[in-house]
């Protein structure tokens, strides 16, 4: 997919996963967050501070958490994508729409914020 001026522009391009991307973006907006693009994608922001970010690919689509490995993680849905090259990064991969849990979802976009802390 070809990057992102706007994150309209982003959800507007979507072949594939549009119904599922739509709902992760609902869910990450309901929580408060701001929205922008870094790097072609969504990113969702708190105080500042880069939260989650949202993408789509061929064969799975999903959120990445800047500072995952600080996640309780409960439900062990975060992967570490780029082992050896992120140590905070994690992501949530989804291959379906019924992956989409918007309360746990929430719950986890809620404990990621709290994690980025106001901005100093």
């Amino acid at each position: 997919m070809k990057r992102a001026a706007t994150p309209d522009a982003f959800f507007e391009g979507l072949t594939q996963w549009r119904a599922e991307a739509d709902k992760l973006r609902a869910i990450l907006l309901g929580c408060g967050l701001e929205e922008t693009v870094k790097w072609g994608g969504p990113v969702y922001r708190a105080d500042g501070k880069n939260v989650v970010g949202l993408a789509a690919f061929k064969s799975y689509f999903g959120l990445w958490f800047f500072d995952g490995a600080r996640l309780a993680d409960k439900e062990r849905v975060l992967i570490n994508a780029q082992e050896g090259k992120t140590k905070s990064m994690r992501q949530w991969r989804m291959t379906k729409a019924a992956d989409v849990k918007p309360a746990l979802i929430k719950a986890y976009v809620e404990e990621a914020a709290a994690l980025a802390g106001p901005s100093a």
